[in-house]
């Protein structure tokens, strides 16, 4: 079965407190987003990867790949409007009709081939594949600034990417009109009816988005 990776790569760095978008960011030299590229193929040299980027910032990737030569084989694909609609252009870069789809974020570098392996076995088995960890910390509900209580947290787990399905359900739930709860791919598919097969994801599996996420980034990840 012929499986696909849809890298998203839209963010915008404001968190960051900087003024280049956060997945061109360096660590140890070398943009984020090209480490992430490299962990999904070094996963498979098969693996059909397609990189998702708002269209006004081809130019500064492709000066970049020249300047770090970086030359893994991909597909690059205009964003849209959310990621909803990034998504789901990347899946209509897709010619064929069967497969496996992996939806991963492109901040999440620290990932490795055997969670990207797991994700696309379970879901070859169940249809979906959602990578996740337990929660650590005790959590409370915020219900107003004097309202709150404690919650359960082993009712809870946060979720990862890659959310890896079936092409074939991604296609039909993608069709539907976008919704502001569609915040990942999980959730479009649960909209369109299909149950979420959760699977282990890691901790250090982040997503990089403060200046904090950067310097844990960096003790992990190597040119």
């Amino acid at each position: 079965m012929q499986e696909y990776a849809i890298i998203v790569a839209g963010g915008s760095g404001s968190r960051m407190k900087c003024d280049i978008p956060k997945q061109f960011l360096l660590i140890k030299h070398q943009p984020i987003l090209m480490y992430t590229i490299k962990a999904f193929r070094a996963y498979s040299e098969n693996l059909n990867i397609i990189v998702v980027l708002p269209e006004d910032q081809f130019e500064y990737w492709y000066q970049l790949c020249y300047e770090h030569s970086f030359t893994e084989k991909y597909s690059l694909i205009p964003g849209g409007e959310t990621r909803f609609h990034s998504v789901k252009n990347g899946l209509e870069s897709i010619d064929s009709q069967a497969g496996l789809v992996a939806v991963h974020d492109g901040v999440r570098p620290i990932i490795s081939k055997e969670i990207i392996a797991d994700s696309f076995e379970k879901a070859a088995r169940y249809g979906t594949a959602v990578v996740s960890v337990p929660l650590k910390d005790s959590i409370r509900s915020v219900e107003t600034a004097t309202s709150n209580k404690a919650e359960d947290r082993t009712k809870f787990r946060l979720i990862q990417t890659p959310q890896t399905f079936r092409l074939d359900w991604m296609r039909a739930a993608f069709s539907q009109s976008y919704q502001e709860v569609f915040t990942d791919c999980a959730s479009v598919l649960e909209s369109a009816g299909h149950p979420i097969q959760m699977i282990d994801g890691a901790y250090e599996n982040i997503k990089i988005t403060t200046p904090e996420d950067l310097r844990w980034a960096e003790i992990y990840l190597n040119p």
